[in-house]
């Protein structure tokens, strides 16, 4: 899965004033990306705000990102949720044929222990040959995979190909690097710790700071996998603040504010988030102004 390694970026989907999905803005989001050195493209992952977007919209998103990209780079499609039996829906009925592999977050609200996590995952592996990528973000989900499961499962099914680990714990990801699968890539969902994750072992990331800073992160990607440490973490520095700055009120509110001041889009959410204070967001102005 050499479409997998490097930079990927969870895109946002961009609203109009009246909240209504801005095609155009979508569509300079995805060449800006292209534009300036991301490897693939996460379709309607969470940070697009799937969970708002009707089903009508999302084929509307996927359509316009698949045109737009025009096969320039790999895609994945975001299909996951806390019902295993609408999951496992979803994808027997949708088109995969645009797609590289499927993110899939980990089941949230729920809290299934270790082997209701494992019998999910299952369950989305065995319906399907497309490559799968698990997501573990315990921080929203409220319920760890843990390094074991993911081994399992890893082991178990061929199609599992890669982790997508948000945890935010580099021991723990570093755990899942020492003892997975040769070919299983584990995959930084955590933009302040893709730089060390990458040099413990690890393949790329799925970013959110990468679609606004998409030229400088996608360098600094590279060069932690050329091992070029020292260049990486000057890159990296020079960044961290930005990072901060995109999570402060929440995901996508923060990336969403600088793709604002970058003239990509606006920077419109849905309900129940809210745009980025004005304060937030005159520290992301000011940040992009002194870059």
């Amino acid at each position: 899965m050499q479409e997998l390694l490097g930079t990927g970026v969870a895109l946002v989907t961009p609203f109009n004033s009246d909240k209504s999905v801005d095609v155009e803005g979508l569509k300079r989001l995805v060449e800006f990306q292209i534009n300036y050195g991301v490897n693939y493209l996460v379709v309607l992952g969470t940070t697009a705000e799937a969970a708002t977007l009707t089903a009508e919209e999302k084929e509307l998103v996927k359509a316009t990102i698949i045109k737009t990209n025009n096969g320039r780079l790999p895609l994945v499609i975001g299909i996951g949720g806390n019902n295993t039996l609408s999951v496992v829906a979803e994808i027997q009925n949708s088109d995969l044929s645009n797609f590289d592999a499927i993110l899939s977050v980990s089941p949230y609200y729920n809290k299934p222990n270790q082997e209701g996590l494992y019998q999910h995952f299952k369950a989305i592996a065995q319906c399907t040959k497309t490559p799968i990528i698990l997501y573990n973000v315990p921080g929203r989900t409220g319920q760890n995979v843990s390094p074991e499961t993911i081994i399992r499962l890893a082991n178990d099914f061929e199609n599992v190909v890669a982790v997508k680990e948000a945890a935010g714990n580099l021991v723990q990801a570093m755990n899942i690097i020492q003892n997975k699968p040769k070919d299983f890539m584990v995959i930084s969902g955590d933009d302040m710790i893709a730089l060390p994750i990458i040099l413990a072992g690890g393949s790329g990331v799925i970013s959110v700071i990468g679609q606004g800073l998409p030229k400088d992160f996608s360098k600094l990607i590279q060069l932690g996998l050329e091992g070029k440490n020292a260049e990486a973490f000057n890159l990296h520095y020079k960044l961290a603040n930005s990072i901060d700055y995109i999570f402060e009120e929440g995901n996508p509110v923060g990336i969403k504010a600088m793709l604002n001041k970058l003239n990509i889009c606006s920077a419109e959410v849905r309900l129940p988030l809210v745009k980025a204070s004005e304060e937030l967001q005159e520290k992301i102005n000011s940040f992009i102004d002194n870059y």
